[in-house]
C-alpha cells in the first residue's frame, strides 16, 4: 500500500486553513467581548462562534483525510 500524495497534499492544505481558524476564531470572539457596547457585539460574537466551530469541523476533515491518504479508504 502506497501514499496518495494527492489526498495528502489536499489534507494538509486542510489543515492549514484549521491553524488559520483556530488563530481567528478566539480573535474574534475577543474582539466582541472587548466592544460590549457596539452595536455589532452579537453578530461579531455569532461569527466567531460559528468560525470557532468550523475550525473544530476543518480539525477534523482534515485529520480524517490524512489518515486517508496515509492508510486507504477502509474496504467494506
Amino acid at each position: 500500500m502506497r501514499t496518495d500524495r494527492v489526498l495528502l497534499i489536499k489534507g494538509l492544505r486542510y489543515l492549514t486553513y484549521t491553524v488559520i481558524l483556530m488563530f481567528l476564531a478566539p480573535i474574534v470572539v475577543w474582539q466582541a467581548f472587548k466592544n460590549q457596547d457596539h452595536a455589532f457585539y452579537i453578530p461579531v460574537l455569532v461569527v466567531g462562534c460559528l468560525l470557532g466551530v468550523a475550525a473544530i469541523a476543518m480539525g477534523f476533515v482534515s485529520i480524517k483525510t490524512i489518515v486517508d491518504s496515509l492508510f486507504g479508504k477502509k474496504k467494506s
